[in-house]
């Protein structure tokens, strides 16, 4: 349970984030969920009706200036707030050979400038507090395996640093770790190239598809009091795809 715990989300209004968000929801955490699309966050809300405890907050966490002001909003408004997950992300599904430059700063600034600017400034606050505290970072297989888009999988590895990082900077007061799936049934693998689906499928020993709650609940665990001594380590959730 999250009885009493304060979540902040980025990338909530859709996939992933929106399934964190409904699990956080029901185990009784409050949450501020965050996200670009104002239309999309509008549609979690009408769906979060029936609960008093979600907040919304369109951001792009790609904007210093702009992280800055919500963290100043946090601190006005939801000062207990005491949970951070970086799920914020993008996958353009290109060639390191096709990308413009435009293009890899557009993933590097979202993937993992992102994550660094709300780390930076969740971790200051709680540090200068002294309180405990948890962050998640959302990485990928992709990460930890190699993807067929070098820029995507080159910014999942970066968040698997931080996370080790961080669980060394921000000891003893926050604990951090990391999420990495599969493929996840989201829109997100609908851009995935074919060949690369069947040759992640290929290695799997379950047959079922990870789907996005199914992420929602290592991430909530992560988050909760049953998961005290874990930190910086990194929870791959691909079927047994990759043996370590």
């Amino acid at each position: 349970m999250l009885t009493n715990k304060k979540l902040i989300i980025t990338g909530a209004a859709s996939g992933i984030g929106k399934e964190i968000v409904k699990l956080g929801l029901r185990e009784g955490a409050s949450v501020i969920a965050c996200d670009i699309n104002g239309r999309l966050l509008e549609e979690l809300k009408e769906w979060a009706d029936a609960y008093q405890n979600l907040y919304t907050y369109q951001v792009d966490v790609s904007d210093y200036d702009l992280v800055r002001e919500f963290f100043a909003y946090i601190e006005q408004e939801h000062p207990d707030a005491d949970s951070l997950v970086n799920n914020a992300g993008i996958y353009l599904a290109q060639s390191i050979l096709d990308y413009q430059e435009d293009d890899i700063a557009r993933v590097m600034d979202i993937n993992i400038k992102g994550a660094v600017y709300f780390s930076q400034l969740f971790g200051r606050r709680m540090l200068r507090n002294q309180r405990q505290g948890t962050i998640v970072n959302m990485s990928s297989v992709s990460g930890m395996e190699g993807s067929s888009d070098a820029i995507y999988g080159m910014s999942k590895a970066a968040l698997l640093g931080l996370t080790k990082s961080c669980a060394m900077n921000f000891s003893p007061y926050i604990r951090v770790n990391a999420v990495a799936p599969t493929m996840v049934d989201t829109s997100m693998m609908e851009t995935i190239p074919e060949w690369r689906k069947q040759e992640y499928l290929s290695h799997q020993l379950i047959p079922e598809p990870v789907l996005p709650e199914d992420v929602a609940e290592t991430v909530v665990f992560l988050l909760s009091d049953k998961s005290r001594h874990y930190t910086g380590a990194t929870f791959d959730i691909n079927n047994g795809g990759y043996l370590r």
